[in-house]
């Protein structure tokens, strides 16, 4: 059995609250889960208390056991102190801008500096 640290979604419609759970990586995203390990409410503010709240002692054991964080779980976890944070990724190169686009971006900015060095 593959167990998964991952996200529930609960609360009512644009008003989103999560619950951090135990999973079989097979069963539904708000369906069964093994055990609550804490929520997320993304509607408080970043320095709010109660934002992110994990049982911490819960956690080790989940991932001494062999469960496996979900992305945006991981980074929560790296952030709390109880497992390392995941790596940065970069911007894909696919969502760069093409060569056409690059191009007018170089114009535009070649022009602004031409507008403002006479005036300076």
């Amino acid at each position: 059995m593959s167990l998964k640290i991952r996200m529930s979604r609960g609360g009512a419609k644009k008003r989103p609250f999560y619950s951090i759970v135990v999973a079989d990586s097979r069963s539904p995203r708000d369906g069964r889960f093994i055990e609550k390990l804490g929520t997320y409410n993304p509607m408080l503010d970043r320095s709010h208390p109660q934002r992110i709240t994990l049982k911490a002692e819960r956690v080790q054991h989940w991932l001494k056991v062999g469960a496996l964080p979900s992305e945006r779980v991981a980074r929560f976890l790296g952030e709390a102190g109880l497992a390392e944070k995941p790596a940065h990724h970069e911007r894909p190169k696919k969502s760069a801008p093409k060569t056409k686009a690059q191009e007018r971006a170089k114009a535009a900015q070649a022009a602004a500096e031409a507008a403002a060095a006479p005036s300076a």
